[in-house]
């Protein structure tokens, strides 16, 4: 329990230092607009959303990093919120849908590293 309650409260530092780094926020919030007016990674994002709640967790880590524009930062903001959604889960439902907090941590580094940010890059090292 004292080991999850760490390697949570660590990759929310993590995420909160990604968005101070590139939006200046503490916190990213992916929002969706009305439906009408959805994006291409607003279909994604409530895509992603919906595999997370099936339990297809690493389909939807392969999906977010096939889609992934990282000339838009639109895409980075969504990363990130998929992210923090996965670290708010429980470990049991990790586990049982074969994902862990490392590999949370592993793609958070991937976000950051297809977004070409070598510097944010030591961030990591330090965790």
């Amino acid at each position: 329990m004292i080991k999850e309650d760490y390697l949570i409260r660590m990759i929310k530092d993590l995420i909160k230092t990604i968005a101070k780094f590139f939006f200046g926020s503490d916190s990213v919030t992916y929002q969706l607009p009305d439906e009408r007016e959805y994006t291409e990674t607003d279909y994604l994002y409530q895509q992603l959303v919906d595999m997370i709640n099936q339990g297809d967790i690493n389909e939807a880590e392969d999906l977010l990093y096939e889609k992934l524009d990282p000339q838009n930062k639109k895409y980075l903001e969504l990363g990130l919120d998929f992210y923090s959604k996965l670290n708010n889960l429980t470990d049991e439902y990790l586990a049982s849908h074969n994902y862990s907090r490392d590999e949370i941590e592993l793609g958070l580094k991937t976000l950051v590293e297809k977004f070409g940010d070598s510097g944010l890059l030591t961030l990591f090292e330090n965790y």
